[in-house]
């Protein structure tokens, strides 16, 4: 069930998911609608309520074609419309936002629409049959069509409205921070509920990873299918998001692994060869980051984005401190059988950090806001260790203003409370 659901997801994410779908619906309530019409439902419907069928051929033909036509150049300039979004938030903010804008279901339910509207019209008008006997023209299926073409009209006003909202960076950012928060607070109810008890690894046997590509994510039911069927501990010393090459010691196991055993337990291992976003809240930083240090860039120059990216950022980091280093599977019985590492807040805290370190200093402003993020963090701080490693992304920061910020006004704000004036 577990490498379903990752199938799923994956398909889920394609931006031809829904449009699919939703196309095969309309196919459906084509030949549905043929089929009523082979059983006299538009004769029927002309006793009964005559002005809702169109009951003439040649106005039913000339309709849906104008209809069919209409919906085409629609449907193009809604495709045109996304292309340039996925451009514009290319050049403007990171590539690696493209994937969350692509996987938008309410894009995609749009234009799913507009093509299942036009197979519909398609299949309505091809169903004409040239005939004298009036109550063959498909009247109350024309009529269908029309209502479904309005339906399109005012989704189009609706998906103009939505991708005008979505191509702003602050609704990137809030989506791509409200998404990370959810993540992280999955992960940290996951381990209230489990004991974090594991054996010391130190003298357990390695073995080597024979795949290659970007690790991210383990099938969890079948990895612990296999552990307590085999009644084999093990540690995978993998994070998501790391580039593993054919032949790296990723994998420790209480005892030998047979030929067998390390096959099952290699295909509950994930791999791509490109990054995916999928349940990697370490993403979220990068992202977050990426955007902010490309806003400072001479091309875009916005410190603004840069001072709301850490906002956010702040946000995360504090419950980042909340994380254990590693994650634990565990049976009914609450026995762990895997450990799987996860990066630590003092990796994810420097490369942001330098990040922003090496293409901010020139700007005060920002250079204020990261040193009040630090003492934020400081702040809420719930282990000693990382107390010690805000402390030394905060001495970095000093040395970095020191060194390129020449006004001594300015280097003795760094240390005061910053004040927002936007």
């Amino acid at each position: 069930m577990d490498r379903i659901k990752n199938i799923f997801y994956k398909i889920r994410s394609k931006i031809a998911f829904y449009p699919s779908l939703i196309s095969f619906g309309g196919l459906t309530l084509a030949f549905f609608m043929i089929y009523l019409e082979k059983i006299d439902i538009s004769g029927y419907l002309m006793e009964v309520a005559p002005g809702l069928v169109i009951n003439n051929t040649d106005t039913a033909k000339t309709l849906l074609s104008t209809l069919i036509g209409g919906l085409i150049s629609l449907t193009v300039f809604s495709f045109s419309m996304v292309m340039i979004l996925l451009n514009q938030a290319s050049s403007n903010f990171s590539p690696r936002v493209l994937p969350g804008i692509i996987s938008d279901q309410k894009h995609q339910v749009v234009l799913g629409l507009y093509i299942s509207t036009i197979l519909y019209n398609i299949f309505i008008l091809v169903s004409i049959e040239p005939t004298d006997n009036s109550y063959q023209t498909p009247g109350f299926s024309v009529l269908i069509g029309i209502a479904l073409t309005v339906l399109c009209l005012a989704s189009f006003i609706y998906f103009i409205h939505h991708i005008s909202q979505a191509i702003q960076v602050g609704t990137i950012l809030t989506d791509i921070h409200e998404k990370t928060k959810s993540e992280i607070e999955y992960v940290l109810k996951e381990e209230k509920e489990k004991s974090s008890n594991f054996e010391d690894t130190e003298n357990w046997e390695k073995n080597v990873i024979n795949k290659t590509g970007y690790f991210y994510g383990v099938l969890k039911e079948n990895l612990l299918k296999i552990c307590v069927e085999h009644d084999i501990k093990i540690a995978i010393n993998l994070f998501k998001g790391q580039f593993i090459l054919d032949g790296t010691i990723g994998l420790l196991s209480e005892k030998q692994l047979s030929e067998k055993q390390e096959k099952e337990i290699m295909n509950a291992l994930l791999f791509s060869q490109e990054e995916l976003m999928g349940e990697n809240y370490i993403y979220g930083f990068r992202q977050i980051s990426e955007i902010g240090i490309k806003a400072m860039s001479p091309g875009i120059n916005d410190p603004g984005t840069a001072l709301n990216t850490i906002d956010y950022l702040t946000s995360l980091f504090i419950l980042l401190m909340k994380k254990t280093e590693c994650e634990y599977l565990n049976d009914a019985e609450g026995t762990n059988w895997a450990r799987i590492k996860n990066v630590k807040f003092s990796e994810v805290l420097y490369n942001v950090m330098a990040s922003y370190r090496l293409y901010c200093k020139h700007d005060i402003t920002v250079m204020r806001k990261l040193m009040y993020m630090l003492r934020t963090l400081e702040a809420n701080v719930v282990n000693s260790n990382h107390m010690a490693d805000i402390r030394i992304e905060m001495e970095q920061l000093q040395i970095d203003a020191k060194s390129n910020v020449e006004n001594n006004r300015d280097l003795d704000k760094l240390n005061s409370e910053f004040i927002s004036w936007s």
